[in-house]
């Protein structure tokens, strides 16, 4: 397994600030109760209170050994990113455990502000039986700074009515985003995409150029000295799609907009054919459903398939999401925060958290689960799907490599192959470099 390692550059700008601004708080955590047994807390993500769910149990079954509590983050990542950095920057010591988006792993590992698994024994209990991708993603400077907990991806979803009448199989490995906008064109209804000037456009973006043979950056863990590599076949090929698709009548009114909501509201509705977005979208649709919000005609005409192919002779690199649990490397009670870790990520825990928050297991085993199989019928997909994942760069300088994609390549009418591509290289450079400012 391919680990990354430390760049010998600087940190990341928003950690000197943030270190400079903070460094004179002194911000307690919290040690325990009248009984010593330690109090731990555990910083979430925003969900369907499934984390705190499972903080009850792990501190229920650790009889006495830890109680955890819950801090619910906001809602997006990139404010999720920048609470905790102010908190790590200031050495906050009650951040004993937290839900990190796996593309932060590498900021945060890289400013010392996780604390890594360095028992042999520990690291095989946390990986053993995970995604390739997502164990991939949870490594840093050759060490386990992070344990996948849930793991995510996206799959095509679409309409049968649709797909039956343009007489065309979404299932078939050779189809491809060229096939589908044809198909959807064809038969006047719509394509739903991620193209907001946010984090899931440069999803989106990086499983077209990954699934095109290429990367957006070479050697991302160099940090400021890593490559942009954008410009070429696969960055040509990825715009084609993007800018081909924003230009075309597949295109949604408010593509510029959408987010995975927007892409689920219009793939529900009456122009609805084709959806690239995360398998969430199956439960909300069975429970719009439920509460009347939504027809069982329409549940009953989505099916679903593996992630369209750039290329039809190339397997397509489906995106890869989810959320790694960190141990905060200023924790009080660091024993009492691994053991947390492993009660939190165990496949027991995992097909618990499928089921009842509906975000997909990190763990090969929970899809074999009976009950995660009835909620998930397409869980042997999901599983494929996270597995062949074409994670996005691995850099503790992602925030500056995604943000300079986002400009560049927004709206998406205006992206063009090769000039959008050729932008990028240039203008991520000026970033990396320091020549120019976000």
């Amino acid at each position: 397994m391919a680990r990354r390692r430390r760049p010998t550059s600087r940190r990341p700008l928003a950690f000197v600030l943030a270190g400079l601004l903070l460094a004179p708080l002194a911000l307690a955590g919290c040690g325990g109760d009248s009984s010593g047994t330690p109090t731990l807390t555990w910083y979430t993500n925003p969900d369907n209170g499934g984390q705190k769910t499972l903080a009850a149990k792990c501190s229920d079954q650790s009889g006495g050994a830890y109680r955890i509590t819950t801090q619910v983050l906001p809602n997006d990542a990139d404010s999720q990113r920048e609470q905790l950095v102010r908190r790590l920057a200031a050495q906050d010591s009650s951040i004993d455990l937290m839900s990190l988006d796996p593309v932060f792993v590498a900021e945060f590992a890289n400013a010392g502000y996780l604390k890594p698994v360095t028992d042999p024994a520990d690291v095989a209990q946390l990986t053993d039986g995970v995604l390739a991708a997502a164990t991939s993603a949870a490594y840093w400077d050759d060490q386990l700074v992070a344990t996948p907990f849930w793991a995510n991806t996206q799959l095509l979803w679409y309409r049968k009515s649709v797909a039956q009448a343009a007489g065309v199989d979404p299932t078939d490995p050779s189809f491809t985003w060229q096939k589908m906008i044809d198909t959807a064109v064809s038969q006047n209804k719509k394509v739903g995409v991620q193209a907001r000037r946010y984090e899931g456009y440069m999803v989106w973006i990086n499983a077209l150029v990954s699934s095109a043979g290429g990367q957006i950056v070479e050697n991302p863990e160099l940090g400021k000295d890593a490559t942009p590599s954008m410009a070429g076949p696969a960055g040509d090929a990825a715009a084609t799609i993007v800018g081909g698709l924003a230009r075309s009548s597949a295109a949604p009114a408010d593509m510029s907009t959408a987010t995975e909501e927007e892409a689920r509201s219009l793939f529900q509705g009456d122009s609805g054919a084709f959806m690239v977005n995360w398998p969430y979208v199956y439960q909300a649709a069975k429970s719009a459903v439920a509460s009347g919000a939504l027809s069982q005609s329409v549940v009953d005409d989505i099916a679903w398939a593996r992630y369209p192919r750039v290329d039809a002779s190339t397997p397509s690199k489906p995106p890869l999401g989810g959320i790694d649990l960190a141990i905060g490397a200023y924790t009080k009670h660091p024993d009492a925060a691994l053991a947390a870790v492993k009660c939190i990520t165990s496949l027991e825990s995992n097909v618990q958290y499928m089921v009842e928050s509906g975000n997909p297991a990190a763990r090969a085993g929970a899809y074999d689960d009976p009950a995660v199989r009835e909620a998930f019928p397409m869980a042997d997909l999901i599983r494929e799907s996270i597995n062949d994942a074409g994670p996005r760069p691995t850099t503790p300088y992602y925030g500056d490599v995604s943000t300079s994609v986002q400009r560049t390549w927004h709206p998406a009418t205006s992206v063009r192959a090769p000039d959008t591509p050729e932008k990028t290289d240039s203008y991520m450079a000026e970033v990396l470099s320091g020549e120019r400012l976000l």
